[in-house]
């Protein structure tokens, strides 16, 4: 420490002051002991959010939090560790399909993953509507696996990272959220504690993301890969739409089924094309080569079917039924059917990712509250995305349901979400843009 007192580091950020590492890495360690308390810890949060930080004060901020905990070691296990990271968004369950992919590839994918809050799924919450599946590991069944299979995916223990956790509780209810230097720390001092060498960020831009426009997402994704960088691990952020939902599917059972039909050849064109995308960069930061090279790779990996065996593998040591991989009828959605119908002839020229992720909410596949259990079975499909042509009375969307009672009200929300023209909309690219730390600035927080 300088000498201040806590107290004087409050007030210094409060006053736009630079603060050096060291009072930094003191601060997080004396809330994690307990001689800051939470309202003072809140008070710089909020001192922070208004007065930002630095390249360099984040990266103290994010390494102070990463060695609260335990840093996995998996220098054991041969390979580039590579990792992907994504910002949430409405229908994403790319890497449930992701990691096995890239694994069967060759580059060991060591994933820790969160549950969904607010509008956003989590890929926990996914894989835990397989039966049997277990999302908690302990850091020797975590590695062993990532050794056994070449991948596995498991959620935050209390040895990762604890004082993220403890923080962000604080910022989920002081409104400090939406910061880029706490959102970089949180993000990074997860990820860079699972043992990587490597890491993807997927930054989701649009109305179903948590950055709705490509200026913030930039600057997010600028932030990410500096830090990261400067913390020791080479990163890359890919932009990508979240405007509409991805795929088709839309809730956890069906999501995580729609997950595996990327691995059988039997996805949507988009939701294939956004795991393909990110595997690629995963790829090339293992082991260098073109883009196209690492196409090849991924393609042969899904059509000789290595890609799903790895998939069954990753599922049985992690006491799931494997054959949940190729067989659609061990996930099971809700028993009800609603339908929504287009209201004219002519195309679909938006669906609203955001308000179709709210609606799935309601239904009971997400949660509001952290402490919230959500209901696997129950989702909806988007069965027209902008760009399909309809005519007027055909299905545009199905929910699955286990209330009938309410299903009107779900499917007028999801009604509408929907909005509809005579003439197609301009098709959206998948990929807005992609940021390493050689193409970022150090003006990450301007």
């Amino acid at each position: 420490m300088s000498g201040r007192t806590v107290v004087e580091v409050i007030a210094a950020k409060r006053d736009g002051q630079v603060l050096a590492a060291a009072e930094i890495t003191h601060l997080v360690r004396a809330f994690m002991q307990g001689d800051v308390a939470d309202y003072q810890m809140a008070a710089w949060l909020m001192a922070v959010f208004f007065r930002g930080m630095d390249e360099m004060e984040t990266v103290a901020l994010t390494e102070a939090m990463l060695r609260s905990g335990r840093v996995l070691d998996l220098s054991s296990i041969p390979g580039v560790k590579v990792d992907k990271h994504s910002t949430g968004g409405v229908g994403d369950k790319v890497s449930i399909a992701l990691a096995p992919l890239v694994a069967a590839c060759g580059v060991p994918v060591p994933m820790v993953s969160g549950r969904g809050l607010g509008h956003t799924g989590g890929t926990l919450d996914k894989l835990e509507a397989i039966p049997g599946f277990r999302v908690q590991l302990s850091a020797e069944q975590f590695e062993s696996i990532v050794r056994d299979v070449g991948c596995a995916m498991m959620g935050q223990t209390s040895e990762i990272a604890p004082a993220d956790k403890r923080i962000y509780a604080l910022r989920d209810v002081t409104a400090t959220v939406e910061c880029i230097p706490l959102i970089v720390a949180s993000i990074l001092s997860k990820k860079l504690a699972e043992g990587i060498d490597a890491l993807v960020l997927d930054v989701k831009v649009g109305r179903g993301a948590f950055m709705k426009d490509l200026a913030s997402a930039r600057k997010l994704a600028n932030a990410l890969a500096r830090v990261a960088a400067r913390a020791g691990t080479r990163a890359v952020a890919i932009l990508t739409d979240m405007d509409a939902p991805l795929g088709i599917a839309v809730g956890n059972a069906i999501e995580t089924r729609e997950a595996f039909d990327v691995l059988l050849g039997e996805a949507p064109s988009d939701l294939t094309e956004c795991t393909l995308t990110l595997a690629e960069d995963m790829l090339l930061l293992a082991s260098g080569g073109s883009r196209a090279e690492a196409r090849v790779k991924l393609e042969a990996a899904l059509a000789d079917g290595s890609a799903a065996r790895v998939a069954e593998k990753m599922v049985e040591a992690q006491g799931g039924n494997p054959r949940v991989v190729t067989d659609r009828r061990l996930l099971t959605p809700a028993p009800r059917e609603a339908v929504v119908r287009a209201p004219q002839d002519g195309y679909v020229t938006d669906v609203d990712a955001l308000a179709i992720g709210l609606a799935a909410v309601a239904m009971g596949a997400g949660r509001t509250r952290a402490d919230q259990a959500v209901d696997h079975a129950v989702g909806l499909y988007v069965d027209k995305k902008p760009g399909a042509r309809v005519g007027q009375g055909e299905v545009v969307a199905r929910l699955r349901t286990r209330d009938d009672a309410r299903a009107p009200q779900w499917v007028e929300r999801v009604q509408n979400a929907f909005a509809f023209g005579d003439d197609a909309p301009a098709p959206r690219p998948l990929v807005l843009d992609r940021i390493d730390a050689n193409s970022t600035s150090a003006r990450a927080w301007d």
